[in-house]
């Protein structure tokens, strides 16, 4: 049995793009453990956890946790930039990440705009 959540796709998108940030950043020298990495694995859970959360309330509240979901999304960029800048992540792997979140906003967004009718 599932959450009414876990059907949505951008949710699970959602989880799949943490899972990816979790692999991406095991290889993070370890001296960013509590800098880039902790970071962005918090933003990037952040999206999922907030789709969940806000989820069970009302559409009004249902809608400003998406924000923050997109906030968090918005968040993950500079941290992949900065990554890719510091060597830590590969230019192919930065243009994949960026790309999954260019994917979970326009759902966010689209799922944001269905609650205003």
């Amino acid at each position: 049995m599932q959450f009414n959540f876990e059907k949505l796709e951008v949710y699970r998108n959602a989880i799949d793009f943490a899972d990816q940030i979790y692999k991406v950043t095991r290889l993070f020298p370890k001296e960013e453990i509590f800098g880039i990495t902790n970071q962005i694995r918090r933003a990037a859970i952040s999206i999922s956890s907030n789709i969940a959360e806000g989820s069970s309330r009302g559409k009004k509240e249902f809608s400003h946790f998406l924000n923050i979901s997109l906030g968090s999304s918005y968040e993950c960029v500079p941290l992949l930039q900065l990554s890719q800048n510091l060597g830590y992540i590969s230019p192919e792997v930065f243009i994949e990440m960026i790309e999954g979140l260019h994917r979970i906003s326009a759902k966010l967004h689209a799922l944001k705009n269905s609650l205003k009718s």
